[in-house]
Parts: C-alpha cells; sequence; structure tokens
C-alpha cells in the first residue's frame, strides 16, 4: 500500500503531505483517537437522523439505488464529537493549503451507514473544471471482517487497493482524480464521508456546503 503512513505518523503532517505528493491519496490507519471515534459511532448509531442518500446536489439531487443504497445525515456541527472532527480537519485543511497551496475553502461532511447489500457504484466525486470539490476523505467508525471495502482505482481505471473498513483510519485522496466505489457492505459499515472543497459561485452566488 504505497500511499499509506504509519500509524505512529497519524497527525505527523510531513508524512501525510508527503505521500500525497508521491501519489495524490493517502491512508491514515489511526486518524482518530479512540474516544472520539467512539463517540462518533455512538452518535451515527443511535443519535443521528439517517435518510437514504441521493446523487447530484441541489437542482439536480435525485434519489438512485441502482447507483447508491446508503444512509447519510449532514453535520450541523452541533454535537461535541461534530465539533471536535470538524476542528480536527480544520487541522488538515490549514496544512494542505500552506504545504500544497490548494485554496481549499471549506469542509462538508456526513455519516453513512451501509447495511448488508449496501453499496456505491463507482463514480468521481469531482469533474475536471466542473466541480468545487477538491479533496475527499473517508474515516471509517467501526471494523468489519469483510464487506464494505473502498476500491480505489487510477486514471485508468486500474485498481490501487482495497480499503477495509478498520475504524479510527482514514482515506484522503484527490477528488477529481481518483474513480472509486463502495462495495456491497456485509456487515453494517459505519463512516463520516467529507470534502474539502474550494470556493466557487452558481450565477453569482456563493455555492453553499450542504
Amino acid at each position: 500500500m504505497s500511499g499509506s503512513v504509519l500509524a505512529s505518523d497519524a497527525l505527523n503532517f510531513d508524512a501525510i503531505i508527503a505521500a500525497f505528493y508521491q501519489h495524490g491519496w493517502v491512508w491514515l490507519p489511526n486518524f482518530l483517537s479512540h474516544e472520539l471515534n467512539a463517540a462518533l459511532l455512538h452518535e451515527a448509531q443511535y443519535e443521528a437522523q439517517l435518510t437514504p442518500a441521493g446523487i447530484g446536489r441541489l437542482g439536480d439531487h435525485q434519489l438512485n439505488q441502482q447507483i447508491r443504497r446508503d444512509a447519510t445525515q449532514w453535520f450541523d456541527g452541533q454535537s461535541a464529537a461534530q465539533q471536535q472532527y470538524l476542528a480536527l480537519m480544520a487541522q488538515l485543511q490549514l496544512v494542505f493549503n500552506r504545504r500544497c497551496f490548494l485554496g481549499l475553502f471549506d469542509f462538508e461532511c456526513h455519516f453513512a451507514r451501509y447495511n448488508q447489500g449496501d453499496y456505491y457504484q463507482k463514480h468521481l466525486d469531482a469533474f475536471s473544471g466542473r466541480s468545487n470539490r477538491v479533496l475527499t476523505t473517508v474515516s471509517y467508525l467501526n471494523s468489519v471482517s469483510a464487506g464494505g471495502e473502498l476500491a480505489l482505482y487510477d486514471e485508468h481505471d486500474q485498481l490501487i487497493d482495497k480499503f477495509l473498513p478498520t475504524a479510527g483510519s482514514l482515506v484522503l485522496f484527490e477528488s477529481e482524480r481518483f474513480p472509486h466505489q463502495v462495495l456491497p457492505a456485509i456487515d453494517t459499515r459505519y463512516s463520516i464521508a467529507g470534502w474539502f472543497r474550494k470556493n466557487t459561485s452558481i450565477n453569482g452566488v456563493l455555492d453553499p456546503a450542504s
């Protein structure tokens, strides 16, 4: 796994940036502390109002269970666990802006639950020149024995790796560069999907975070 950063380097920003520069993606096996991960998992399991996820944004939003079957709830920043997670991602945003000059403007994310058989077909999170999503992040909140892997592909549609959900880990990659999919879940899978975004506007109006 050539883009991985060792567990002891989970918040070693030099190692994170070095792996990102080389590969365009990075895997952090122990990104979240046990305490924060447990709090976020509890919220996702017992407090979040998860509803069937759609595809597209704003006027293009629609449900299509042939493409994706997960359930989601967007962060509103109201809980202590959400605030701690967003603060951690703000640290990443600052480092990427200072070291990689990406112009990241904000971060949006949601809880996601994949029950047995749920999946998300192969897709890109951004299309060149037509999206403000720059970096995609996936934080896993629980470990599973099989199923629900994130399959990451390169620009030539060749498989790079499959990431089995492992509690506390995070995968980060360039949104418009790497197609990816969530393979059918066997065990119920909880995660946080997020996007670092640049500042764009639609018809002169700032494109808001969802």
